[in-house]
């Protein structure tokens, strides 16, 4: 099913020279293509090219770079021949495509008033995400996350780029959803603000994130998590990356309505979020209550530990 996914991707046209490519979907992490350049693609954490023939190379071949016409194409191709739907997402700098694949994109920026972004044209480099939903990578933490009464724990996830952390935000949502050994099934509300959470296409979940759960997609958190709170009545709110004081203001207030909860934030340790200017004192005010933190060693990503609100090792 991944590999149709991946081939479908492509006019067809080109769908020739990508079939060696879609037949490693299960280890494909990323399709890059730039005008004038070869394409790479990341597998397993490796870079390769591929040539015009599909073939994977080691280093970048002679010729065979993407024609300005040939990713026009390509994108009118991924939005369905409708550009005007994906106005919005194009905006932002990316589409979410079906299966929950993500495809960045990077070139000429229309400015209106005030320098905001009004639009994207002359799009010349593509990055296609690939999508990889792991479920059962969170059930050995699950048992931290609760107390012994089978609440949970507002849990922040800490992790440098790349090391799983929205994969493991996006299990543990779904386990919360649907309710585990430790506690029953609650009402979970998410702020996909970049459509990375439940990978949403035309509204729907390509991601299983549990049957109570409950998404508002492309929409900044600071807003998104008020709103949620007063249309859905969430018990868990859920959010991927922190980022500036506003977030974690939305955060404080969030709390205060009685919601658990559950976020991300990039760091390599808890030393690293406390010298955050935005973090240093909703950690002295123990706002979470549990602490996950992802580490990358030898080119793979674990759990590097899971501390209380204390920052004492659980």
């Amino acid at each position: 099913m991944r590999q149709e996914e991946i081939m479908h991707m492509f006019p067809q046209s080109m769908r020739g020279k990508w079939k060696k490519v879609a037949q490693m979907a299960d280890r494909l992490q990323e399709i890059r293509l730039r005008v004038n350049a070869p394409a790479a693609v990341l597998i397993d954490g490796r870079e390769w090219f591929v040539d015009e023939h599909g073939s994977l190379l080691d280093r970048p071949p002679d010729g065979g770079g993407s024609e300005p016409e040939e990713l026009e194409e390509l994108l009118k191709h991924l939005c369905q021949y409708s550009l005007y739907a994906f106005a919005d997402e194009i905006r932002q700098g990316f589409i979410t495509i079906q299966g929950g694949h993500r495809v960045g994109l990077a070139g000429q920026v229309i400015l209106e008033e005030k320098n905001r972004i009004r639009n994207l044209k002359y799009i010349r480099y593509l990055n296609i995400r690939i999508a990889h939903e792991i479920k059962g990578v969170s059930d050995g933490v699950l048992a931290y996350l609760y107390d012994r009464h089978g609440k949970v724990y507002n849990t922040l996830l800490v992790s440098p780029p790349g090391c799983g952390k929205t994969t493991m935000l996006r299990d543990i949502i779904r386990h919360l959803s649907n309710g585990t050994l430790y506690g029953p099934g609650m009402n979970v509300s998410v702020v996909d603000e970049r459509s990375e959470i439940a990978g949403s296409y035309m509204g729907i979940a390509q991601n299983d994130v549990g049957i109570r759960t409950d998404i508002l997609d492309g929409c900044p958190k600071q807003e998104g998590m008020m709103m949620l709170i007063r249309a859905m009545a969430p018990q868990v709110l859920a959010v991927d990356e922190l980022g500036s004081e506003e977030d974690v203001r939305a955060l404080q207030m969030a709390s205060g309505c009685g919601c658990r909860l559950l976020a991300t934030i990039h760091g390599s340790s808890l030393d690293e979020i406390r010298g955050k200017k935005y973090m240093c004192h909703i950690i002295a005010e123990k706002l979470f209550e549990r602490y996950l933190v992802l580490t990358r060693k030898k080119g793979s990503c674990e759990i590097e530990g899971i501390y209380d609100k204390d920052g004492l090792r659980c």
